[in-house]
């Protein structure tokens, strides 16, 4: 492994995209630099994505608006719908698995608007304009899109090839992949993408004439990364804030997951509209690790904390989108929506869900993450205090110490029963500045600790922007389908209005002016892909489905 520099979190620097576009064609760029053009990887098996990029241009798919219009916003109806394009195929009754050799002709599979029905007539007016694929904006209201996308990194395919046994060859190269992902991004016209594992060398000239696109690739030798992009004419940017989750300098954060966190001002017709807090990331896989699954959400939430919170300590709208690698139900997701977590007595592979069985498996510890982190167990920053001593006479005074000792004075180092009952940890100190006790022979003040707690906790109010199971059927619904398995593991959490989370862990410090979920494009069960051969095939060019919710800002 390369060796890293250590960086503080979310506070790395990203250059402009207009920089990047003299002379970055030919040269490997750093992990935080914006939509450069090119990776120097070798391609394996299938064409590469380098050859496509250079050698082929697709038509442009950012021109009029009106001939992508292909779904309605009427609440009274889901007669017109949006399409998902998925490939023909059956499955194999028998295993379960999908059948190669019995392919059926290409089909399509509808994925229809839902909306949510707990508004007023006039709030419902605003869809029934089937010609207007643009959310409407007055000046006592803002509505956005979002869209949540993994895209599948062309290099991950080709390294997990294993995963895509189900797939036909041809659709699996980027020449085919690259132009069917444009389209559907184009399709959907989304005002705000998080997009996750896009390579370096993608996206960049074909979205910014639309889209200010802001990107943190990975800190490892994988050339993907997190990407998060905006219309100008909707938002304009108020700060960006890349998040590494490696950490040199601790064990458990050894991975390269990063994630995004940008602050964005609609551009409404309010001079008073609040800001908007957008997070993209992408964590983590290994299911027998949800002690870094659980380190690296907590990193995120910190940065978005950190940049959320406004003047009078109350926290603005916030979305976090991202492929979270955890199932509905899990510890971690549960912790998200709930706010809370006892991870006391936790296998460390029943963290994300993705484990069956938690045989063999160690417990988390406790604490999950060192105090060097920086972090506390309330996933905010903590502030990093280094204590002031002052010699008075024999003594030495800590100025935030909660206990004294001078060897005059305790001769002996303290029994632990003669400390206060939640004082445990004990930090040996020794006078002037002689940690190891060299010149006096023996430690001359003990400064303790708190007793450690088994609880985490975050004090954002989210909610899921989807159920998670079929309406009517109750089947589960997926957002991945491949050779190995199809679950469940990308969100759109949204910060709700008060109304909509009372009496939920959190709901005292719920946003100001919480943003109301208008509608959300329908998800799709496991039997609707495998029936037509799962993803990616030849109209979804992805593994993963792509995730839509449009939202409403009361101002």
């Amino acid at each position: 492994m390369v060796p890293h520099h250590q960086r503080s979190l979310g506070r790395d620097c990203t250059a402009p995209w207009e920089n990047l576009q003299r002379g970055c064609w030919n040269r490997h760029l750093s992990s935080c630099l914006r939509w450069p053009g090119h990776y120097s990887r070798a391609p394996y098996p299938y064409l590469s994505s380098r050859h496509f990029s250079l050698h082929w241009r697709p038509p442009c798919l950012f021109e009029s608006r009106s001939q992508f219009q292909c779904w309605n916003w009427r609440p009274d109806t889901l007669s017109r719908t949006a399409l998902s394009h998925l490939s023909g195929h059956v499955m194999n009754s028998e295993g379960g698995e999908p059948s190669s050799k019995r392919r059926k002709h290409q089909g399509i599979i509808k994925r229809h608007w839902e909306y949510i029905c707990n508004h007023n007539k006039e709030k419902t007016n605003v869809l029934e304009d089937v010609n207007d694929s643009e959310c409407e904006d007055t000046e006592n209201k803002f509505d956005f899109s979002v869209m949540s996308y993994n895209i599948l990194s062309q290099d991950l395919l080709e390294d997990n090839s294993h995963l895509y046994r189900h797939c036909r060859r041809p659709v699996l190269h980027w020449s085919f992949r690259f132009p069917n992902i444009l389209k559907e991004i184009k399709h959907f016209d989304a005002d705000v993408l998080c997009l996750q594992e896009v390579q370096e060398d993608h996206y960049g000239t074909e979205i910014r004439p639309s889209y200010h696109c802001e990107y943190k690739m990975r800190t490892g030798k994988k050339p993907d990364g997190c990407a998060i992009c905006f219309k100008h004419s909707k938002f304009s940017l108020l700060s960006v804030n890349p998040v590494e989750f490696y950490r040199p300098d601790i064990p458990l954060l050894d991975r390269d997951n990063v994630g995004l966190v940008l602050l964005l001002r609609p551009r409404s017709a309010s001079s008073t509209s609040p800001a908007i807090c957008v997070a993209n990331t992408h964590l983590l896989y290994n299911p027998r690790r949800g002690d870094i699954k659980l380190t690296q959400l907590a990193m995120l939430l910190a940065e978005m904390s950190s940049v959320a919170r406004q003047k009078d300590g109350s926290l603005c709208p916030i979305v976090m989108c991202g492929d979270f690698n955890s199932v509905p139900g899990s510890p971690l997701y549960s912790f998200i929506k709930e706010g809370t977590l006892n991870y006391e007595g936790l296998a460390i592979g029943k963290v994300s869900g993705q484990e069956q069985s938690s045989r063999g498996q160690r417990i988390l510890s406790i604490p999950i993450w060192p105090p060097n982190l920086g972090i506390s167990q309330n996933c905010v920053y903590e502030i990093q205090q280094v204590p002031e001593v002052e010699k008075t006479g024999k003594y030495l005074q800590y100025t935030w110490a909660v206990l004294l000792v001078m060897s005059e004075d305790w001769p002996r180092q303290p029994e632990r029963d003669e400390l206060p009952a939640n004082l445990l940890l004990l930090l040996l100190v020794c006078a002037d500045g002689d940690p190891a006790g060299t010149q006096l022979g023996r430690p001359e003040v003990l400064v303790t600790a708190e007793k450690l707690s088994s609880n985490l906790q975050h004090h954002f109010s989210l909610s899921s922007v989807y159920s998670h199971f079929s309406p009517g059927t109750g089947v589960p619904e997926v957002t991945t389908c491949h050779s190995r398995s199809a679950v469940t593991v990308d969100y759109i959490f949204y910060s709700a209005e008060k109304d909509d989370v009372a009496g939920q862990p959190g709901a005292d410090v719920a946003a100001v002016g919480g943003l109301k979920l208008l509608a959300r494009l329908s998800l799709l069960t496991e039997q609707d892909l495998w029936t037509v051969n799962g993803l990616p095939n030849e109209n979804n060019s992805s593994d993963h489905l792509p995730l839509l919710a449009k939202f409403r800002l009361e101002l």
